[in-house]
């Protein structure tokens, strides 16, 4: 489902004249196959989370490529990305992303606008989806009204309406609490076995790392496998 071939990216800071070059990828290839739960680590500054925004091409690598479903995306303009992104990959982020102005259902529904579906089809899609997660009582609330635990199922209803084979997350259980994580991780590996669908984790919780069956750690922007084997 991924592959990603002799990745290399740097930042550069500072003005024109006087720039330093930050490396944080060096060279990094990886393969997640279909309907596998990969899970990254690594220290704070590894590279872990520049290695997501690239593989959802939120950033251009300078070197190497990325390969998702057979396409490279790594060699497609920004406009055949986005169209892309909607159409092949979801997102969990440990801020939930929400839009505080719309309602549970309006946020979740806001992909398959994008897509420009029917309203009766976005309905159908959007209630399933709510329902799916517990929620479909809470489609009226807005993020603010709901539960660090809510907002995540509602941050994971938009994810999945797209019905996408891939999804990322970046830190998925940062923001709850324990009880509340497990409940989360629970819900991601029915995912996984019902739907088959594809997961890139970013993490640097133990217990989230765990949840994977392959788990990489990201250290001095290099990859090494076989952690918690």
């Amino acid at each position: 489902m991924i592959t990603i071939r002799n990745l290399s990216h740097d930042f550069e800071i500072g003005k024109k004249g006087n720039k330093t070059i930050i490396p944080v990828l060096k060279d990094v290839s990886l393969t997640v196959g279909e309907g596998e739960i990969v899970t990254i680590v690594g220290r704070s500054g590894s590279g872990k989370s520049t290695l997501l925004n690239l593989v959802s091409g939120f950033i251009r690598p300078k070197q190497g490529e990325i390969i998702i479903n057979g396409t490279t995306v790594s060699s497609l303009n920004e406009a055949k990305f986005a169209d892309f992104r909607i159409k092949h990959l979801g997102f969990i982020f440990q801020s939930f992303q929400l839009i505080p102005s719309m309602t549970a259902y309006e946020n979740v529904e806001l992909p398959l606008v994008l897509q420009g579906m029917s309203e009766s089809r976005r309905k159908q899609k959007t209630e399933e989806m709510l329902a799916k997660v517990g929620l479909l009582e809470y489609r009226d609330h807005y993020p603010g009204e709901l539960s660090g635990g809510q907002q995540q199922r509602v941050s994971i209803s938009r994810a999945l309406v797209v019905n996408p084979p891939i999804i990322l997350a970046d830190e998925p259980t940062g923001s709850l609490d324990s009880e509340t994580e497990k409940e989360l991780l629970d819900f991601i590996i029915q995912l996984n076995k019902e739907l088959g669908i594809t997961f890139l984790i970013i993490t640097h919780d133990e217990h989230v790392a765990r949840v994977g069956h392959r788990t990489i750690e990201l250290r001095d922007g290099r990859v090494f496998e076989g952690v918690y084997a």
